[in-house]
């Protein structure tokens, strides 16, 4: 059902949101659910700079999804039952943005919310809404207020605001005001003077105003729901004439309760410029004093001050509701809107459990901090790799021999070649096209107990069988017995009499700087019975980094417990990953570099063994 001529807004009205304007956009649903509309007010959001999707919001207590288009276009064509736009855009894009939604057929009335708009364009942008028959309220407006029906924007303040002045439903009193600083004093006014307001509309401060006065009013004078109104007007212009002339022709019959404000320029020695573009009086007929006697001179009810104007009101009121005119209204049932959390947190009236917890770092203040120490005091103080991992994996500060001694280890560990799994895997999914972060993720799943997953595995045997007092010989013998391979010892090609320099640089820098290598010995013990057997069963890299870091815990004061709690959560292994991303992430950057195409493995080197498939019945 289509809406009266005179009728602006409904309880159906729906808008078009041009800007991404949160905080407007739910305050206008939260006015849309305690006067209990079926359907939001929001229809659509254009954001020229996001891409398609949806804004999640509320309304009342239950979350919805209101659509974003990019393009305007889109907006209207796919929302054909919105004709209002609310238009937030700049004063740089508000001409162009109005005139698009103007030129729709489906829009009906645009507010404009942006202050500065070039007069010329102001004055295209109402000529052409008087051409199609269209409104426009602002430039440089608060927008406005049908009571329990729809609201513009951030019109009429908090929700607080717009329940004392009962906006939730409709009263019997129109108002149009050129201020919207004085929009909400005007609703609070009339909310206690009267029985509601019905509709407010702020037209706007800037000289060329796309509808003024006089189109409100008439507006309110054809309505049978609005039985007086308020103009509230200022110095400077002529707009508020047109209402008088009206009035003088009986083309406004109603009650009219008028005042124009600035009547305190006369006190200034000179011409004065108030707030708005229009406020400054070009001669008599333009000060606030010439048209409060015009207005009273036309039948209007005139107070003698700002200061009256809410006795005037509840007098003319009161006048009406003798005479019959006014209505009985049933109050209604004012539904309670939830309190956003982040508000009522913000105001000690709630509490949440937390569903992480972060012991090792804090972003929430003015600086990130590792363990409380603030990133740039890390940097200031020449903190290593090794001293960010102390404080973000052990949470302790690391003396300097342990700092380094965890370096050495992401050194040594960092690239082995391309032919091991991870950096082959990895040279593989980057010439098959995939980007860094998938190939480096495919090679790093190779790691496990076959290939450098053996680190968290040799501090755990080696320690285990240590602090049992159990002998080096008693460890081989158990483990041998119990099938378990001993993790951390032996190399396919490095020997007693080819010895891994690896590993001669970590025991070497473990003698000279560690406190004391209780658990290194203990394998170094375990690896003299390894090789009686076999040449090749040494004490490898793997090996040597775990019990050398069990060494460090130790010697750190970690207790037994803590020590099993960090090997069993894999921290050792992550020595390894994080030393071996830095070869794998290489290796991506060099095929990348090469341009190398998809990798096919060569047919003879398969042994292709199939056979006859057996027979089953």
């Amino acid at each position: 059902m289509s809406k009266p001529e005179y009728c602006l807004f409904d309880r159906n009205t729906q808008a078009i949101i041009y800007g991404y304007q949160q905080r407007a956009i739910q305050r206008m649903l939260d006015f849309d659910y305690i006067c209990r509309r079926e359907t939001p007010s929001v229809a659509a959001i254009v954001a020229p700079t996001r891409k398609n999707g949806y804004h999640k919001c509320f309304f009342g207590n239950k979350e919805i999804l209101i659509p974003i288009y990019r393009e305007f276009d889109e907006a209207v064509e796919k929302h054909a039952n919105a004709d209002v736009v609310v238009n937030f855009s700049s004063y740089r894009s508000a001409y162009p943005t109005t005139m698009d939604a103007l030129a729709k057929d489906t829009i009906r009335t645009v507010a404009i919310i942006a202050e500065g708009i070039p007069e010329r364009y102001a004055r295209i942008i109402a000529a052409t809404a008087k051409e199609m028959n269209k409104c426009v309220i602002g430039p440089a407006t608060v927008g406005g207020i049908a009571a329990g029906a729809f609201k513009i924007g951030n019109s009429a303040g908090t929700l607080e605001n717009i329940i004392r002045c009962k906006l939730y439903r409709p009263g019997s009193v129109a108002f149009v005001s050129t201020s919207g600083g004085l929009f909400n004093e005007l609703n609070n006014i009339i909310s206690q003077a009267t029985n509601g307001v019905y509709e407010g509309i702020a037209v706007g401060g800037d000289l060329y105003p796309g509808s003024t006065f006089i189109d409100h009013c008439l507006r309110y004078e054809a309505n049978p729901d609005i039985k007086m109104m308020v103009v509230l007007g200022e110095l400077g212009g002529k707009k508020e004439y047109e209402v008088i002339e009206a009035m003088k022709a009986g083309r406004i019959t109603k009650p009219v309760v008028a005042w124009c404000t600035g009547t305190c320029a006369k006190l200034f020695p000179g011409e004065v410029q108030f707030g708005h573009a229009g406020a400054r009086a070009g001669d008599d007929s333009e000060t606030a004093e010439a048209k409060n006697r015009a207005f009273k001179e036309a039948g209007a009810i005139v107070p003698k001050s700002f200061d009256e104007l809410r006795k005037v009101i509840r007098e003319t009121f009161e006048d009406l509701k003798a005479k019959g005119v006014i209505p009985e209204l049933e109050e209604p049932e004012v539904p309670p809107v939830p309190e956003d959390f982040a508000e009522a947190k913000a105001k000690g009236k709630v509490r949440r459990a937390t569903s992480f917890i972060c012991t090792i770092s804090d972003d929430s203040g003015e600086e990130a901090t590792y363990n409380d120490i603030p990133i740039s005091s890390v940097v200031e103080q020449g903190m290593g790799i090794g001293d960010v991992i102390g404080l973000l994996w052990l949470k302790c500060r690391l003396p300097k021999w342990a700092s380094e001694y965890i370096e050495m280890c992401i050194k040594i560990v960092a690239d082995h070649g391309p032919c091991v799994s991870g950096a082959h895997n990895a040279i593989v999914a980057s010439r098959a096209g995939k980007d860094l972060v998938s190939s480096l993720a495919s090679g790093l799943l190779t790691i496990g107990p076959r290939f450098g997953g053996a680190i968290d595995g040799a501090a755990y045997y080696f320690r285990k069988f240590c602090d049992e007092g159990k002998t080096p010989r008693q460890m081989v013998n158990e483990m041998k017995a119990a099938g378990t391979l001993i993790q951390g010892i032996g190399h396919k090609i490095k020997s007693v009499r080819n010895p891994d320099k690896r590993v001669e640089l970590l025991k070497n820098y473990a003698k000279e700087n560690f406190p004391s290598t209780k658990y290194l010995d203990y394998a170094l013990e375990v690896e003299k019975v390894t090789t009686a057997k076999r040449g090749n069963l040494i004490l490898n890299v793997d090996g040597c980094i775990g019990v050398l870091f069990v060494d460090l815990l130790a010697n750190l004061g970690f207790s037994s417990e803590e020590i099993g709690e960090i090997i069993d959560a894999g921290t050792l292994n992550a020595v390894f990953v994080l030393g071996r991303s830095i070869g794998i992430i290489g290796h991506i950057l060099d095929q990348k570099r090469l341009k190398a195409g998809l990798y096919r493995h060569p047919m003879d080197d398969i042994l292709y063994a199939t056979e006859p498939p057996r027979e089953v019945r």
